[in-house]
């Protein structure tokens, strides 16, 4: 249900934030039972919108950050049961994913010339070490099964376990399926700030006035999560924006299939991938800049350059697409690419803030952990935290463990600039 008029006073679940997390959270709470309200101006329009999609456990195996790999491998494993849930209880992997977009098809790692080979080398082998399956193909080999690959490649790696989905068929339907659902509201505002009473987290507070008020609220807001009002005294959420550009492109009919399997490659050491989609386009990304241009959606266009560039030497037929889009988006990166994902310790009791969940700094990996966010922040909505995650509390950056405002605080009783000096209050 979308509705333009003020919501209902109160709901189990308040979700701020309607990017892929936050619909995945939504849809996980919902399916727990819990009447549940997400709240964006913009639902899917930010990092989501840009996405490539991929479900890339292996491929996204990055040199100090492989305490990320258990998560992301649970992840992996939840994607088909979750593709099938909202399928309606059909085999997520089928060719159209259940109307998500989600494929089984692998993944092809090639690399341009003889440092890109040795640089994928050296990733297999850090690969293997951590248990995961990635076995080199000769060039024949691959172009046997990818025609269209340059025969100038220097090497060609399959990744059986890297898949994907795509990103908007995916909100598309997780959106569609709950606004036919009583249980569930979207609401087109915009929060400022969280709302408190007798030392818990009771809610949202809305940009030009109003309040709704919830057992739980799901920060997960991306970026703007750091710029909320009234989050706990001494929280830091440090997050970054990390600006990408991705292209879509179509292709034409005489050049169908273009590709069978995702294609990630080195290029002079500069990563770039190329990602087919069943209506005939495909995606190429994606740069990474911390620049910060004056506007979230300015595409860089040496960036463009770069990636037609890049995807074209390792596969000519690029030259012959038409340029559909070009986007950016900035995406939530943390100190250590890892995600701000659990409860907040209160310094005060030594006990976690009570009606608060912080899901945000996917970075990379948003798409892919959507359904382990889920089932996290449902874990944690019943009581029943799963300590393999402790690493990722949203806490870990704090100089000291947050503590609530000294003050209930309402829109009733305080404006939003009192508001905001009240919950930065501290014990």
């Amino acid at each position: 249900m979308d509705i333009s008029a003020a919501p209902p006073d109160y709901y189990d679940v308040v979700v701020i934030g309607g990017g892929l997390i936050g619909h995945g959270i939504a849809w996980e709470a919902r399916r727990s039972g819990r009447t549940v309200a997400l709240v964006d101006d913009a639902p899917g329009t930010g990092a989501s919108w840009a996405a490539a999609g991929m479900l890339a456990p292996v491929s996204e195996l990055h040199y100090q950050e492989e305490e990320l790999l258990a998560l992301m491998l649970e992840a992996s494993g939840l994607w088909p049961e979750f593709a099938a849930g909202l399928a309606g209880g059909s085999d997520g992997s089928k060719t159209d994913g259940g109307g998500t977009g989600y494929l089984t098809t692998p993944t092809l790692a090639v690399g341009a010339d003889a440092a890109d080979r040795r640089a994928l080398a050296d990733l297999r082998a850090a690969q293997q070490a951590c248990g995961l399956a990635v076995e080199p193909l000769t060039v024949r080999e691959a172009r046997n099964r990818e025609p269209l690959l340059s025969p100038g490649i220097s090497c060609a790696f399959d990744i059986p376990a890297d898949h994907q989905v795509d990103p908007r068929r995916l909100l598309a339907r997780i959106g569609s399926l709950l606004a036919t659902d009583s249980g569930f509201t979207a609401v087109p505002r915009r929060a400022a700030g969280l709302l408190w009473q007798g030392g818990r987290v009771a809610g949202i507070r809305f940009e030009g006035g109003g309040e709704l008020r919830a057992g739980e609220t799901i920060v997960a807001n991306g970026l703007a999560a750091a710029e909320l009002q009234g989050l706990p005294g001494g929280l830091s959420l440090p997050l970054r924006p990390v600006y990408g550009d991705i292209l879509r492109l179509r292709v034409p009919a005489r050049l169908r299939p273009l590709l069978g399997s995702t294609v990630r490659g080195l290029v002079r050491g500069v990563p770039v991938y190329i990602v087919p989609r069943e209506d005939g386009t495909v995606v190429i990304g994606a740069t990474q800049r911390e620049d910060a241009p004056s506007e979230a959606s300015a595409v860089s266009a040496g960036g463009v350059y770069q990636l037609l560039r890049d995807a074209q030497q390792l596969l000519p037929a690029v030259a012959e697409l038409e340029l559909l889009e070009a986007t950016a988006r900035a995406r939530p990166g943390t100190p250590d690419n890892a995600p701000l994902l659990g409860r907040v310790a209160n310094a005060g009791s030594g006990q976690d803030v009570e009606g608060l969940i912080i899901a945000t700094g996917f970075f990379r990996h948003g798409v892919l952990l959507t359904p382990v966010a889920a089932a996290i922040c449902r874990a944690l909505l019943d009581g029943q935290p799963d300590p393999r995650w402790a690493g990722f509390r949203p806490d870990r950056f704090s100089s000291r463990r947050p503590v609530s405002p000294a003050h209930d605080l309402s829109v009733r009783d305080a404006s939003p600039a009192d508001a905001s000096a009240k919950d930065r209050t501290t014990a």
